[in-house]
């Protein structure tokens, strides 16, 4: 294989490519060197490819590592699909493209990252829902799932929220939530009741910023954004800068990613100016107790 070029530019697919492959020869038990040697390639190739800066990814060698590394074939599948992806910064994900809409792109990102900043109109954002809040919003996603697959999903639901509640180093969170989604009702009184208790607890955290934006400030942009996530991705044990940032904008065909650092710019201060014209977090609490307490009594 020809040598590429160091700074080749790592995008969102070809970063998660490299992070699943990684990840799994390391459960098969391979050392760079030895995954390597059994695919007749320099070290600094396959580390290359594991870190989303190989220039030249050819199918047929995807395939020998996911038989090397005896990946299970929709996930290998999954791998392919994000290999054969461009190299761009603005990448759009349909459902219905290389990539089976059963392997989840943005779930690799989201272990990885150690800032979360967010704005919801409609629903509370995976991270911050109840299990009983994901239970019901999956079951009208999924009317004809049986009762083992919900609770399955739920259970991956809740383990997603590991970043956030891990003990040491947890990720930081700012979110802005628009009044409504307090106002919709998901699941019924009770389940509502919990889900805005369990925000406004998750608001005492230092690590969590959440703020609400009242239906009297109006549309402070002037235009809806839309729901989004920037993800950061902090710096490493050596105090390295990590991945640049991502904006993941979810759809209900596909998947927007962005790392384009004007995209990026552009949603940071299009949350700063939500941000500015939301409640505070004591305010913000007070209106999710009381808010959940109205719940209760229904």
């Amino acid at each position: 294989m020809s040598r590429e070029p160091a700074n080749t530019t790592s995008t969102v697919p070809r970063r998660q490519l490299g992070k699943y492959l990684r990840d799994w020869r390391t459960q098969s038990g391979l050392t760079i060197a030895d995954a390597a040697r059994l695919m007749e390639w320099g070290a600094s190739t396959l580390q290359r490819l594991e870190t989303g800066h190989s220039d030249r990814i050819r199918l047929i060698d995807i395939r020998e590592l996911c038989r090397i590394y005896g990946i299970p074939g929709e996930i290998a599948e999954g791998l392919e699909g994000l290999a054969s992806q461009s190299v761009v910064q603005s990448w759009w994900h349909a459902y219905d493209d290389a990539i089976p809409e059963s392997f989840d792109v943005y779930v690799g990102l989201e272990a990885a990252a150690q800032q979360f900043v967010s704005y919801r109109s409609e629903l509370v954002p995976g991270l911050l829902q109840t299990a009983d809040y994901a239970r019901a919003l999956y079951r009208l996603d999924n009317p004809d799932a049986t009762d083992a697959e919900v609770e399955r999903r739920v259970a991956l639901r809740v383990q997603r929220q590991a970043p956030i509640n891990r003990r040491n180093h947890p990720a930081t969170v700012d979110v802005v939530l628009d009044e409504s989604v307090l106002r919709r009702l998901v699941a019924g009184p009770r389940v509502m009741a919990a889900q805005l208790r369990h925000l406004a607890d998750l608001s005492t955290r230092e690590h969590v910023t959440l703020r609400v934006l009242p239906f009297a400030a109006g549309m402070p942009l002037g235009l809806p954004t839309g729901p989004y996530v920037i993800l950061g991705f902090g710096t490493d044990a050596k105090g390295r800068a990590g991945e640049p940032p991502v904006v993941y904008v979810q759809g209900f065909t596909g998947e927007l990613y962005l790392e384009r650092a004007a995209d990026v710019d552009r949603y940071r201060r299009a949350h700063a100016a939500l941000a500015a014209c939301a409640l505070d977090v004591p305010e913000t609490r007070r209106l999710l107790r009381q808010l959940g307490k109205e719940y209760a009594a229904a």
